[in-house]
This record gives structure tokens, C-alpha cells and sequence, in this order.
């Protein structure tokens, strides 16, 4: 996703399992995952606290769960920002897995 206008890009990292917004250029926002399967477990969501207040998390995360969706994946948010997003928006009931001790156990593993 680009907005040229902005200078505002969302890209997938694929090999460090998160997306990452940038703003000219510079990455100033994360949001990570690790996959389980057929989920796709999102467990820490954060912006530089220079850039908060700017839209940025949510255009993050809405990238983030399109993509999601569209390679076919279930999302379990374990990331409070991420539940309150999913919670807040509509249209994501149909692909939101309930947070379970397995995916926090899978979570725990790549977190340390």
C-alpha cells in the first residue's frame, strides 16, 4: 500500500514476520505476527510515540489484516490494539479466531 501524497507505505516483511509502515522512507511502525497453520497470530502492534496521533496503527493493521485475509489466513488477535481494532471495525467476525492458550503459547515461544 502507497499513499504518494503522504509519503506513507505499508510493506510485509516476510522473513522478520511483521509489516511495517513507513513514512518517508523511514520505518516508524511495526505490527508482528507469527503464522500457526491456518492462523496468522498478531501479538505486538506499535508506532514511534513521535508519529502517534497520525492514523498511522490503523492504516497499519487494516493492511495487515487484508493481507492477511487475502492469503487465506484466520486472525487471532492476540495484540490489544489489534482486538480493539477488529472490535471497532466492521467486517472482520468471519475471520477472527478467539485468542486460545495454544496461540498464547505459540506467541510465547517467538516473543523471547
Amino acid at each position: 500500500m502507497s499513499d504518494s501524497d503522504s509519503g506513507t507505505v505499508v510493506t510485509h516483511d516476510t522473513g522478520h514476520h511483521r509489516y511495517e509502515i513507513l513514512v518517508d522512507g523511514t520505518v516508524v511502525g511495526r505490527a508482528a505476527y507469527v503464522d500457526d497453520g491456518p492462523r496468522r497470530i498478531f501479538f505486538h502492534t506499535e508506532v514511534d510515540p513521535d508519529r502517534s496521533g497520525q492514523g498511522l496503527a490503523g492504516t497499519l493493521v487494516r493492511f495487515a489484516l487484508e493481507d492477511t485475509r487475502t492469503a487465506g489466513k484466520r486472525i487471532v488477535p492476540v495484540c490489544p490494539y489489534v482486538k480493539r481494532w477488529t472490535a471497532t471495525h466492521d467486517g472482520w467476525a468471519d475471520v477472527l479466531d478467539p485468542v486460545t492458550p495454544h496461540a498464547l503459547e505459540v506467541v510465547g515461544r517467538v516473543a523471547r
